[in-house]
């Protein structure tokens, strides 16, 4: 399976362009090297990018009911042996022993607590809702520094042991699956404003894979995406955070976390597809605090809220605004119109710039 790009199955990859840029200029000369081929595999996987969506007979189908009791996820992890071909080589599939290899067997459990997810909280059969297997490749290149979902599966680099030391962390894998789940409900472009929603709604979902696997409340997450996968030299302690939008690192190589958290702040560029994964801050911020504000388990009517409304929005060129008011929608049709969660709902969007 090659790398190919097109514009309905984009790689979707966790480190951001912007990111690759600084190591470019600062790095050392092998980690500059690093990023810089990074960048022109990015370059040519963007080109014409736009929407992770299934085909249009697809996008307004009904979803064949999930009974969770009897719902299971078909996982099918393979080792890439640090070649750049996918899928490589199949070392365990569903129902299998454990491989004995660290990362393939933390991509398959994990995978499975992520399927479990949507599954059970959500009523959704896999990522495409029709129970599609769970491909996925780890040790994919040799010191990879980057993770991704290609439009078919996901693939995870053991990074380089100095900038990234892993990819496989649960937030993280969450995000690249979730992915998965945007493009089969209809896509967000993945450009500007509805390209941020489709990486706010990965980090939603990577952050509530977490928060459920560790049985976590709101006020007891960290909120981070990508925790413990900088380097042991790198002053961060994750790709971004969705309670402090800005603070996820600060150092020398790095520089400092650029995501705003509110829309005075929001960048307006042509890079990284128009800013997709750093604009992403200001409604990840908004998600954060109207979980604080209900408290609990933000899997629980947050998460329902987030969720239905993926499904139901049909707008694949939404703006921030766009994606507020159907939430606010959706949490009229989940709690009530008025509601206390509603009201709350729009007091979080209020809170970051964005009226509804």
């Amino acid at each position: 399976m090659s790398l190919s790009c097109s514009r309905h199955n984009p790689l979707a990859c966790i480190v951001p362009p912007y990111m690759l840029r600084v190591l470019a200029l600062r790095g050392d000369p092998a980690t500059a090297q690093m990023a810089r081929g990074l960048l022109a595999d990015d370059a040519l996987l963007r080109r014409d990018r736009a929407a992770q969506t299934s085909p249009a007979s697809e996008l307004h189908a009904v979803l064949p009911p999930v009974d969770p009791d009897i719902c299971c996820p078909d996982r099918r992890i393979h080792d890439g042996e640090f070649r750049a071909a996918l899928p490589g080589r199949l070392v365990r599939a569903e129902g299998d022993a454990p491989s004995g290899i660290p990362d393939a067997d933390m991509a398959y459990d994990s995978a499975g607590q992520v399927f479990s997810l949507f599954a059970e909280e959500y009523g959704r059969n896999s990522l495409d809702g029709r129970g599609m297997p769970l491909i996925a490749t780890v040790q994919h290149r040799r010191n990879y520094a980057n993770a991704f979902w290609d439009g078919r599966q996901m693939a995870y680099g053991t990074g380089d042991g100095t900038i990234f030391r892993t990819f496989l962390e649960l937030s993280v894998i969450g995000h690249e699956m979730a992915h998965g789940v945007i493009q089969h409900s209809g896509g967000l472009i993945y450009e500007n404003q509805s390209g941020a929603l489709n990486e706010h709604v990965a980090d939603v979902f990577g952050a509530l894979s977490q928060q459920r696997v560790l049985g976590q409340q709101v006020h007891e997450a960290d909120w981070l995406i990508g925790r413990g996968i900088l380097g042991p030299g790198v002053n961060g302690r994750a790709l971004r955070s969705m309670k402090a939008p800005g603070t996820a690192y600060s150092d020398d190589l790095l520089g400092q976390d650029p995501q705003p958290w509110h829309m005075d702040h929001f960048v307006t560029t042509t890079d990284d597809n128009g800013g997709v994964h750093i604009n992403s801050g200001i409604p990840n911020h908004a998600f954060y605090l109207f979980c604080s504000y209900l408290g609990g388990r933000s899997w629980d009517l947050p998460g329902q809220i987030w969720y239905r409304t993926l499904q139901r929005i049909n707008n694949p060129m939404a703006s921030f605004s766009d994606w507020a008011d159907a939430t606010l929608r959706s949490a009229a049709d989940l709690s009530g119109s008025g509601s206390q969660p509603q009201q709350m709902l729009r007091r979080a969007w209020k809170l970051v710039g964005i009226a509804v």
